[in-house]
């Protein structure tokens, strides 16, 4: 790569040269051993640096952190000018927001009036107060439909950019857009913010992207690439918490903003976290009652690191091949620096005592990073060693005809999902695996009219939960209300009174709302 104004695009091909050399990379800006970070970074050859700044709760002083944040790109640039960093504006938004003064530019932005104020936290919330959308205190998930909420993300995405960011991670997009019918507000905003970055960006760009399958509105993709987490499935044949991947991380094709057009827009996929661990040693979860809770009873990146160094650097070798043979557009974003939440691993230190870490750190043990896990020089041969395995050796995506293949909204414009399946407690019962959101065996067919049907026999009566993932992915899901929830804990309930009943699931993906009735045989 070479120091290259981007002028407001970039090309399929650099794009997907930077993603193939994308790490994690979390909170970078307030790593204690950044010294040792950026020799890493250097020695592997890392050219995206995701979610290196961004914060979830807010810091004390916003100011310094917007300051740390430059300090960091500059140094990082002094390494290698051709990294891009990337930021995070998320989900949720708090009360400390009203610590924090509108600048005039802001309002000039928007074409309103300029006042002396601070953020309104009040005026950024859901209105409805759906489950899962307030938070206990003084947080929750902000509301775009709402101007404060459009305001507030602008203010952040101008300053990263004036910082030196060339991406920002948009966080659960299904979320906080979830009145933002069409996303035309959306849409408006993220215009907004490329046109800035156009006149102000280190190299003309900023790429936005999002925990998302994609969004296409009228044949115009929202993002510039597209991020998931994995989905796994338990091992039980093998010593120790093992699992194996499965298929997830469906990304949407179109036009992109960039101008060029492609059947699946080149995507990210990651080691997620959203907690670190969730059972204590002497809570006496059986093994295989474990092995279904979450990742062995961790999230992802606390998984990952509680595995032995061995088997850390065999699940990298797996995962980088896994994802290179099934996801011909995908590129697993390294993990290099992420928290670990409530977790904290045990680490041998120098002398004879232990230490422990929440944060996973792929460095190689040293005086600069004393509890570095030690995947660097795997990483560094993964990406060195590889031969185009993608091109030589990757299936083709999943192809079966359920219809919806190439159907529009005629409200909105928003593209129609063509895969959309069905999950939860119930699926053995139907021949697939429990709370499996990526199972062919549970997929919809399309009917028509926004309107997605299927029809199952429950050889046994009980009561069952289930919700549905457009896309088979969990970047949104629906269940309960019309509100998308992100992850796979929010399910309806479902009751089969007697064995062998004949059970009908629609999905009304216009109105986004999911029932489930007995059909009367005789």
């Amino acid at each position: 790569m070479t120091q290259i104004m981007f002028n407001g695009t970039i090309s399929r091909d650099t794009l997907e040269s930077y993603l193939s050399r994308a790490v994690t990379a979390a909170d970078l800006v307030n790593s204690t051993t950044l010294d040792d970070d950026l020799r890493m970074i250097g020695n592997i050859g890392a050219k995206f640096l995701g979610r290196a700044s961004g914060v979830w709760l807010l810091e004390p002083d916003d100011d310094a952190h917007f300051r740390n944040s430059r300090t960091l790109a500059e140094r990082v640039h002094e390494v290698d000018p051709d990294i891009m960093l990337q930021t995070c504006i998320f989900e949720a938004v708090y009360s400390g927001v009203e610590n924090i003064e509108i600048p005039d530019w802001v309002f000039e932005a928007f074409q309103l009036p300029v006042e002396r104020r601070t953020f309104r936290y009040a005026d950024m919330l859901f209105d409805s107060k759906p489950q899962g959308f307030v938070w206990d205190g003084d947080g929750g998930i902000p509301n775009l439909n709402k101007l404060e909420t459009q305001l507030w993300f602008y203010y952040r995405a101008v300053r990263y950019i004036d910082a030196g960011y060339e991406a920002i991670h948009m966080g659960q997009v299904h979320l906080y857009t979830a009145e933002d019918n069409g996303f035309k507000k959306t849409a408006a905003l993220f215009r907004k913010i490329r046109d800035y970055a156009r006149n102000h960006a280190r190299r003309g760009i900023v790429l936005l992207d999002a925990h998302t399958h994609g969004v296409n509105i009228n044949g115009t993709l929202l993002f510039d690439f597209h991020s998931m987490p994995y989905s796994r499935m338990p091992i039980l044949d093998r010593t120790g918490e093992k699992l194996a991947l499965v298929q997830e991380g469906f990304s949407e094709g179109g036009v992109t903003p960039s101008g060029w057009t492609c059947d699946t827009l080149p995507m990210l996929m990651e080691l997620d976290n959203w907690g670190g661990k969730f059972f204590g040693e002497n809570d006496g979860i059986p093994y295989e009652r474990r092995a279904w809770k979450e990742w062995w009873g961790y999230d992802q990146i606390a998984w990952f690191a509680s595995q032995d160094s061995e088997s850390r650097d065999q699940f990298l070798d797996y995962a980088f091949k896994w994802t290179a043979v099934n996801n011909l557009h995908a590129y697993l974003q390294m993990p290099i620096r992420r928290t670990l939440g409530n977790c904290q691993i045990p680490m041998p230190t120098s002398g004879e005592g232990e230490a422990v870490s929440d944060v996973y750190q792929a460095n190689q043990a040293s005086d600069g990073c004393p509890l570095g896990f030690g995947q660097e020089e795997t990483i560094k041969r993964l990406w060195q060693a590889e031969h185009n395995l993608r091109g030589r050796a990757s299936n083709p995506l999943p192809n079966a005809s359920f219809g919806a293949a190439n159907d529009f909204d005629p409200e909105t414009g928003v593209k129609l999902p063509a895969r959309v399946i069905l999950y939860g407690s119930f699926q053995h019962q139907v021949g697939a695996i429990n709370n499996d959101s990526n199972s062919e065996t549970t997929r919809m067919y399309y009917a028509g009219n926004g309107l997605y049907r299927r029809t199952f026999v429950f050889p046994f009566r009980g009561t069952f939960d289930y919700a549905v993932a457009p896309y088979g992915t969990l970047s949104q899901t629906f269940s309960i209300d019309s509100y998308p929830r992100s992850g796979s804990s929010t399910k309806s309930m479902l009751t089969v009174e007697r064995d062998n009943e004949v059970v009908e699931f629609v999905f009304d993906f216009a109105n986004r709302q999911l029932t489930a009735h007995v059909v009367e045989t005789y």
